[in-house]
């Protein structure tokens, strides 16, 4: 494909983000020129069946795409994967890693995140997922009746170890704190997770650090655990990188304002590398999807529309989580239940309900998001459950 030299918008990253402003700016009417260049060989795709469907069935690769090739063509948006920008002026330059220098009115910024590695020796032989190509092989090792460790027991870890169950993996998965997510989401939502993990075939060790991984395992301070493969979910990290050197505001990821805008006025950046100026950063598929329709509307004119509460969704061992707003160990934790099941959890302050986690759906996604924008009480969000 011959690279143009001059667009009106560049979007920089493969992923939903990109994809996601594309196809916002030419629903909205958007006639200019479109280029979207990524470091993947693939075409922008959707990370949440990377560790779920993909993983645990046989997920065919085109069935994750963000949009079909044909898309692409149709709307006259120029793709070029497997070609990460190297340099970045906000002035309206940016050079390919093949040499190509564009020209461009304004950009978008979303080269997402990096996984990261525990601390510890040997490090380097935990796999890690994070990219199309990384679920793949992690599903071609994924062999029945072997052994697997999975360190870290946050939403990646807690969804590769359900996933490479179902494959028939005897899976053990090993979280340093008390309870899964590192507790921040309270005791009685780990308890949960962790009876639906163990109906699974997932064994887990809580309070059980990674010290250390050799070929034959990983060590903890009980002793090694031995595996035939193992992983590693600890987190990420925003590829800032490319933002820092051009000279934008960096803090915890790229800044924004409400409409997606960076320091510079010709750069907006969304997804996981994206940090809302008076907020924080939200690695997950909702905010990566709508961070690239609000610059979407920005690059299209339109006043920018108050940050909706962030939502983070999960699907592990045939059920699923959804969390609205923020939880943390600073609210008080209120359970609801229904039929003697746990069916959510407020996070509650001053009064307000301030978060919400929803258990295998027990309240429709937009009612409850809206009720953690609106602040309601524990009494509204019980009445609602009923």
């Amino acid at each position: 494909m011959v690279v143009p030299a001059n667009v009106d918008v560049l979007l920089i990253g493969g992923g939903v983000a990109s994809a996601r402003c594309a196809r916002a700016l030419r629903r909205g009417g958007f006639g200019g020129s479109i280029l979207l260049v990524g470091e993947e060989a693939s075409l922008p795709y959707n990370r949440p069946p990377l560790s779920k469907e993909l993983l645990s069935g046989d997920l065919p690769e085109d069935l994750v795409l963000a949009e079909p090739a044909s898309w692409y063509e149709r709307r006259g948006v120029e793709v070029r994967a497997g070609t990460p920008v190297e340099r970045l002026d906000p002035e309206g330059q940016a050079t390919l890693a093949d040499g190509n220098g564009i020209s461009f009115g304004r950009a978008l910024l979303a080269t997402g995140a990096a996984p990261l590695r525990p601390p510890i020796p040997g490090a380097e032989r935990l796999l890690l997922l994070r990219t199309l190509r990384d679920a793949i092989a992690l599903r071609e090792r994924a062999v029945a009746g072997d052994g697997a460790v999975v360190v870290g027991g946050g939403f990646i870890g807690v969804e590769v170890a359900a996933s490479l169950a179902a494959r028939g993996v005897k899976v053990t998965l090993l979280e340093a704190s008390d309870a899964l997510w590192t507790g921040a989401f309270g005791t009685a939502l780990s308890d949960w997770a962790l009876e639906r993990l163990a109906a699974a075939g997932v064994s887990v060790r809580l309070r059980a650090p990674a010290s250390g991984a050799t070929d034959a395992g990983v060590l903890t301070p009980a002793g090694i655990v031995t595996a035939d493969l193992a992983l590693a979910g600890v987190g990420v990290a925003p590829r800032v990188e490319l933002a820092a050197a051009a000279g934008l505001s960096v803090d915890d990821g790229v800044v924004v304002d409400d409409g997606g805008v960076t320091s510079h006025p010709a750069v907006l950046a969304a997804g996981d590398v994206a940090r809302p100026r008076d907020g924080v950063r939200v690695e997950h598929w909702h905010a990566a999807r709508e961070g690239g329709e609000r610059a979407a509307a920005t690059l299209l004119g339109a006043a920018a529309t108050p940050q909706r509460a962030p939502w983070v969704f999960s699907e592990f061992a045939g059920s699923t989580l959804d969390v609205f707003g923020l939880p943390g160990l600073d609210h008080d934790m209120v359970e609801h239940r229904r039929a003697h099941a746990l069916a959510a959890v407020s996070y509650v302050r001053g009064g307000s309900v301030d978060a919400l986690a929803v258990l295998d759906g027990s309240l429709p996604v937009e009612l409850a998001r809206g009720m953690v924008e609106r602040g309601v009480t524990v009494a509204e969000v019980i009445a609602a459950i009923r």
